[in-house]
């Protein structure tokens, strides 16, 4: 059974944390129609959808996955490296604690963010971002390779995250923006290039039979089903406002 936590858009979405992006007005309606719709699109996926509330304290928390990193042997509670956005984490940890995940956490001075942790199978890529420092990696490192993970760190450069710049399409195929993480770390794997015109392209979330992928990148997005993806395309335009993605705001995990 695959779990999908997901959380409410909250009023104050408006007032998100920004890094590479200038601001620029968000629809709360529209994006919330489209939260519904990516929240569908995980159900048909074989999700069972857990969505918990948001408050005006918590303009970024529909970007849930930055909160944990949950693995079947435990779950890893970040320390975020926007302050503001800590609060977020003690809805996610009763979540966690009801589904029976034992719980681990990033300590001062580390901060992590779970959008920059990359898992594709027992390797793990954690960037070293904005959001994401030396210690909270080095942590992290360790309490994963505590379970078995063979754990390699990443310099990003020129966006938010890690899976802003790479994802996995496929367990042995990787969707690569080369402009924002070194290539050459994920050499043993099938590498797949966004379409230069298309910049934040490589965010893609793979879901049982299929990978749910933002409609706003189309050219990547015929690459991939030229490869014999099955795309689940998505309209999360008013999320990208917000440095977001489809990977961005889920915790999927199996039971």
């Amino acid at each position: 059974m695959l779990i999908a936590i997901t959380r409410d858009i909250s009023t104050a979405f408006n007032d998100c944390a920004l890094t590479h992006l200038p601001r620029v007005p968000i629809d709360l309606l529209r994006a919330r129609a489209q939260h519904d719709a990516y929240e569908w699109a995980l159900v048909e996926a074989g999700c069972t959808v857990r969505r918990l509330d948001s408050s005006p304290e918590m303009p970024d928390s529909v970007f849930v996955e930055d909160i944990a990193v949950v693995l079947d042997e435990a779950a890893l509670l970040t320390r975020p490296g926007e302050e503001t956005r800590r609060v977020e984490t003690a809805g996610v940890v009763a979540a966690l604690l009801r589904h029976g995940r034992a719980l681990r956490e990033i300590r001062s001075p580390g901060t992590l963010d779970g959008g920059d942790v990359l898992v594709v199978g027992r390797r793990m890529f954690i960037g070293l971002s904005a959001r994401t420092n030396r210690s909270g990696a080095s942590q992290a490192s360790k309490i994963f390779g505590s379970f078995g993970y063979d754990v390699q760190t990443v310099l990003v450069r020129g966006c938010l995250h890690l899976k802003s710049a790479v994802t996995a399409v496929a367990p042995d195929t990787i969707l690569i923006n080369r402009e924002w993480v070194d290539g050459d770390a994920f050499a043993d794997f099938t590498l797949v290039d966004i379409d230069d015109s298309e910049p934040h392209a490589a965010n893609a979330l793979p879901v049982g039979d299929r990978v749910i992928y933002s409609s706003a990148f189309p050219r990547t997005a015929d690459k991939l089903t030229r490869l014999g993806l099955r795309l689940r395309l998505v309209d999360v335009n008013e999320l990208h406002k917000a440095e977001g993605a489809v990977t961005c705001c889920s915790l999927i995990f199996e039971m």
